[in-house]
């Protein structure tokens, strides 16, 4: 009998290397003019929607024929499809939430396709089943997003995602008797879901009805808040606040914990920089007070006690503070409760009494302790290196639940008492590998004008020497990485292969200066960052070979950094990414990116875009590594016309002979609410591909039993 790893090498030398024959894809007679210069864009029809353009969708399927077919020939694809079925199978508890002496929570028994909605009566009540939303399409695809409780525990609101669309619909359940009321509130997109204190109904935000056929393309402008009183039809849904002569602002509501002040915050795009707008609930009809005016800096509410509200802000504080202000008097000063750290206030709840706050160190979560008037408490304590996440609650109630993960433990509840500083296990997830088996680093490494860049690592004990190596990477919108349970992880890391994670300039891990360091003009930083983090992982001997794999605008980084640095990578695994930087502001979500991208209309931003922009400049000449690109067929925050543009023009240039091909996955969008069977088969599909292109040793397929 071979050894498995010789077994391995066999299957891998056994793989067909032919160069493929990719689909013939349409040349257009697009040529646009901008600021002086004339730019082709060929594959302009490749934007239309597949649903509603048989020539887009015969390619999807011309695409999916070619990439399924070679990815049947990697070996070891239904080894890892099964290891990482083994993996997912783990039960999974949602952050308890508690309203009227009921707890509500989310659990998954491991493979179901969606979480179900559960409550309890009292804390160690028998869980009863809710909403089970895997009973509401064949394929899984319809999910659960976020709810919300009436303060009385009576009625819950839902919203209802359907094929990974953004548009939301949101329910109303009767909680006594999971009775579905016959209420529905459509268009909905972006929304928080606030109770009114006496449950009479919800605020909630919505935007007109799109125009026919534009429902998944058309921009979204005029949003608006509402209320709708429960029993009866959202046209009789009443009007709170709408800015007719701003369209473009996004405008959402909240509810203070005791009923006082809804919270209205406006934004025009993903920048942190916030009008603040309330409504005193107390006062029938009274009419809406601007509170913070001007875009300029984050106002986000921590919690309020009738006219004390607590905000946490960037104004004066790059890494942020908490300042309370009095809701009764607005045009008075903010005064500062909790200073500026030296490390990132990330969020903050008043519980109990008490101002929990988040922060992130070196982006890893520590939790501190605060009275309401800023004096340290000292910290929570967790249960190591990983992210924390929860902590909301009342004021007047002690009681609140939160969640700690790290890269090779999942996701475990905790409760806590702000009261006595206690904390007690809730749920402790049950997972089918030794967690103690694997470790989780981190270090530092200096990106290419010198700036220190952290760099996460995560490998199975004992595995030494160059490896096999993912580093992911995203670098945009002020998003953290934080170290985060991912069976694919875990997968890829078991398999002998070496998990890289680099918290790029972009992200929010170390404030506003880290965030502006990484966009706009100085979006180029994160590219370098990004190369860095190959050349420090080859260099250190850690990574023999690297995939690079991103999502969204990590997408965008993956598509950038190969087109700049081909010789640093054996694969690249670019998703649901934002590819055309020269149009990605005329669909949908798009316009609200040019916090972090610029105007394409200016011509300064488009001198920029011009010079990054994935599907604009990939080298003809240059020798590629093997490319997998994913997206979905409605996906409609990233429309897949860009991954399509993106790989029309790879499989068109010269650059090599190895696979540039599409995964195009139906019913599926931007990634959330995707079913866990797709998550699984995803996964497995881009395992396989890497595995292949960074010589990774995969399983052995299990041979056929013998009768």
């Amino acid at each position: 009998m071979k050894p498995l790893a010789v077994v391995c090498a066999l299957l891998m030398s056994t793989t067909a290397t032919a160069q493929i024959s990719y689909p013939s894809t349409e040349k257009g007679p697009v040529v646009e003019s901008a600021f002086g210069q004339k730019l082709p864009d060929p594959y302009r029809w490749l934007e239309d929607d597949a649903r509603n353009n048989p020539k887009v969708a015969a390619w999807v399927a011309a695409q999916n024929k070619v990439t399924q077919d070679y990815l049947a020939t990697l070996p070891g694809r239904d080894a890892i499809k099964a290891r990482l079925t083994e993996l997912w199978n783990y039960e999974r508890l949602g952050i308890p939430k508690r309203a009227g002496g009921r707890y509500f929570y989310t659990r998954n028994d491991g493979l179901q396709n969606q979480s179900a909605l559960y409550v309890r009566d009292g804390l160690n009540g028998t869980p009863r089943l809710l909403i089970d939303p895997n009973t509401w399409a064949k394929d899984g695809a319809t999910a659960l997003d976020s709810w919300k409780v009436a303060e009385d525990g009576a009625h819950l609101a839902y919203q209802i995602q359907d094929g990974g669309s953004d548009w939301r619909t949101v329910r109303f359940l009767d909680v006594a008797d999971a009775t579905v009321l016959p209420d529905e509130l459509k268009w909905v997109k972006f929304s928080e879901i606030a109770w009114a204190r006496d449950g009479s109904g919800v605020f909630y935000s919505r935007f007109p009805e799109p125009a026919g056929g534009q429902t998944f393309q058309a921009l979204n402008e005029r949003q608006a808040v509402y209320f709708h009183k429960l029993g009866t039809p959202q046209s009789a849904d009443r009007l709170v606040y709408a800015t007719p002569d701003r369209p473009k602002l996004n405008n959402s509501a909240e509810v203070t914990d005791d009923g006082a002040w809804l919270v209205i915050t406006s934004s025009e795009g993903t920048d942190e920089r916030l009008e603040i707008t309330l409504i005193d609930l107390r006062q029938p009809g009274a009419k809406p007070v601007t509170l913070i005016k001007g875009l300029e800096h984050n106002w986000k509410l921590a919690g309020g006690e009738g006219d004390t509200l607590f905000f946490i802000t960037n104004k004066g504080a790059p890494l942020q503070r908490i300042v309370r202000i009095d809701a009764a008097n607005p045009g008075a000063a903010p005064v500062e409760v909790i200073g500026e750290d030296k490390s990132m206030l990330d969020n903050a709840h008043l519980v109990g009494g008490k101002l929990l706050a988040l922060y992130l160190v070196d982006a890893k979560s520590e939790v501190r302790r605060f009275a309401p008037d800023g004096k340290a408490e000292g910290k929570v304590t967790l249960p190591g290196i990983g992210t924390a996440d929860g902590f909301e609650g009342d004021p007047d109630n002690p009681e609140t639940f939160f969640s700690f993960g790290s890269f090779n433990q999942p996701g475990a509840i905790y409760r806590y008492d702000a009261a006595t500083n206690a904390v007690s296990v809730f749920a402790q997830p049950k997972v089918a590998f030794d967690p103690a088996a694997f470790e989780v680093t981190q270090t530092f490494y200096p990106s290419k004008d010198g700036t220190k860049i952290p760099l996460f690592l995560v490998r199975k004990k004992g595995v030494t020497g160059p490896r096999p190596t993912i580093l992911y990477g995203y670098g945009g919108f002020n998003i953290s990485l934080t170290p985060d349970f991912s069976p694919a992880i875990l997968d890829w890391v078991d398999m002998g292969g070496v998990y890289a994670m680099a918290n790029l300039r972009g992200g929010g891990e170390y404030g506003k200066g880290w965030h502006d360091a990484g966009r706009l003009a100085n979006k180029q930083n994160v590219f370098d960052d990004f190369a860095a983090a190959a050349e420090h992982l080859k260099g250190q001997g850690i990574a023999s070979k690297i995939a690079i794999s991103g999502r969204s605008n990590g997408g965008l980084l993956v598509g950038a950094t190969t087109n700049q640095r081909p010789d640093l990578f054996a694969a690249a695994l670019p998703a649901v990414g934002v590819m055309d930087m020269l149009r990605f502001d005329r669909f949908t979500a798009g316009r609200y990116w040019v916090d972090d991208y610029g105007y394409p209309e200016r011509a300064a931003d488009w001198a920029v875009l011009r010079k990054y922009s994935p599907y604009h400049n990939i080298r003809s000449g240059a020798d590629y590594p093997a490319i997998l690109v994913s997206t979905a067929d409605t996906d409609d925050r990233v429309v897949p016309g860009h991954s399509f543009k993106y790989t029309a023009a790879l499989q068109a240039a010269d650059i090599g002979d190895k696979p540039h091909l599409i995964r195009i996955e139906t019913r599926a969008g931007h990634g959330a609410g995707k079913p866990t069977s797709k998550k699984i088969e995803e996964a497995a599909d881009l395992w396989a591909f890497a595995a292949k292109w960074t010589d990774l040793a995969v399983p052995a397929p299990t041979p056929p039993s013998r009768p």
